[in-house]
């Protein structure tokens, strides 16, 4: 079966842009380009990471998801909240509080994905310890890192950990459990992930290695923790028991948790898009062979960093420690399920490829090395591309033109002025009409 189109889930609002180059050096895939005026994001390089939102001073990329309002489309409604959502609260010493406040909120029911992380951590325990010949098996479970590997390192995709992130199995058995709750047909359950970023709503919209994602609708966590606060106090008074996630589930919330659930020292764990793609580097170079796993987070100190919470990542990191302090390690596991593997194949996507075969890729390649020479190599980003390879990848692919580099601009407005004076003084003279494009 073909993978369906990916669906961004950053986009810009073109009004608000002011044309400055700042999210162009900050994007890791270079997807961003400043073109009369106004950023322009290549979708197909997106990896929906965030950075740009993160540095945009503008406010002008924006993360797409689905407002609380939507709530109101169906009938019995289950919330899955990620597990970044704990670490945004203060004093939270009972999970059944949160949850509680989230049925006094209008959901029906919970499933914590925490739950379904501690099954994931199960699973992917067996797979490690049976498939030797794959080591090191990097996570699958950020979206932003799965999507960059697939568009940029092709030779890894076979290293993927073929499961199911916990929020994609979480809304399979929450979807399950709702079925023999409600009686309810299955569109009138509405399955809502309490994200916290955009990657996540890309992965529900469009995921890779499973043919439907259950969830429904993905809301922010930024705009579900101010409606929770009042309803937590609420509950704090009497709260339901709602609890089936451990420190292992909710230790998936910051970089390391997934690989501390492997119970194994063999691992490497980096969070931070420069730092992971650095990890892929030297791991694409052979050089990281002695390692069981690999868990790579795209946020800095993981999903609790991501773009669409509201506690700073370090201080979140410190209250799920905190929290964990008063939970089981583990409190869904040992359950069999019949899910939570990959039903098809990842494969290269060749996005950044210049031509459409490796003979015309190899010609176009060689007029990017030679264009690329004629620039001063500051990588200023005035051109409006975060390097000056960049824009010469761009001229070469139709999308650009030499003198959108300010100083080969400079350089022929410099020469024709000059040629303009010398002409007033000798108008009989010739002159070569160079062009500067050429």
């Amino acid at each position: 079966m073909a993978e369906e189109k990916f669906v961004n889930a950053v986009r810009l609002d073109k009004e608000k842009c002011m044309g400055c180059t700042n999210c162009i050096k900050r994007c890791p895939t270079g997807a961003i380009r400043v073109r009369n005026g106004k950023a322009k994001i290549t979708k197909s390089y997106c990896i929906d990471c965030g950075e740009c939102i993160r540095i945009c001073e503008h406010h002008a990329k924006i993360a797409t998801y689905d407002p609380i309002s939507s709530m109101d489309d169906y009938e019995y409604k289950v919330a899955l909240p990620a597990p970044a959502l704990y670490g945004q609260y203060n004093n939270l010493e009972d999970t059944n509080i949160l949850l509680t406040a989230l049925k006094y909120m209008g959901f029906d029911d919970v499933y914590e994905v925490g739950a379904a992380a501690e099954i994931v951590s199960q699973m992917s325990r067996e797979f490690v310890s049976t498939h030797r010949d794959k080591w090191p098996l990097i996570s699958t479970a950020c979206p932003s890192v799965t999507r960059l590997i697939r568009i940029r390192f092709p030779n890894l995709i076979s290293h993927l950990l073929p499961l199911e992130a916990p929020v994609e199995l979480a809304a399979t058995l929450a979807r399950r459990k709702a079925l023999v709750m409600s009686g309810l047909p299955s569109e009138k359950i509405g399955i809502f992930f309490i994200s916290p970023c955009p990657a996540k709503v890309s992965a529900c919209r469009s995921p890779l290695g499973i043919t439907k994602c259950d969830v429904d609708k993905v809301l922010a966590i930024k705009d579900v923790y101010p409606i929770l606060l009042p309803l937590m106090k609420k509950a704090a008074l009497n709260p339901d028991d709602l609890a089936s996630a451990g420190r292992i589930g909710l230790g998936w919330g910051q970089s390391g948790g997934e690989a501390g659930g492997l119970l194994t020292d063999s691992y490497l764990a980096a969070d931070g898009i420069e730092n992971v793609i650095d990890v892929l580097e030297d791991l694409e170079d052979q050089k990281l062979t002695n390692l069981k796993f690999i868990e790579l987070n795209a946020c800095r100190g993981g999903c609790v960093g991501g773009v669409l919470t509201v506690e700073n990542p370090y201080v979140a990191r410190v209250k799920l420690k905190r929290l964990n302090r008063y939970l089981p390690v583990a409190v869904t596991h040992g359950i069999p399920v019949d899910a939570g593997y990959w039903t098809r194949e990842i494969k290269y996507e060749p996005v950044f490829n210049l031509g459409s075969n490796l003979r015309e890729s190899m010609q176009m390649m060689f007029k990017v090395e030679l264009l690329e020479k004629q620039f001063p190599g500051t990588d200023c980003g005035s051109c409006g591309a975060p390097s000056c390879r960049a824009l010469a990848e761009d001229i070469v692919r139709g999308v650009a033109k030499k003198t959108d580099c300010i100083y080969v601009l400079r350089k022929y407005i410099q020469r024709i002025s000059g040629e303009m004076h010398d002409m007033s003084e000798n108008p009989n003279a010739e002159y070569l009409d160079d062009d500067p494009e050429e």
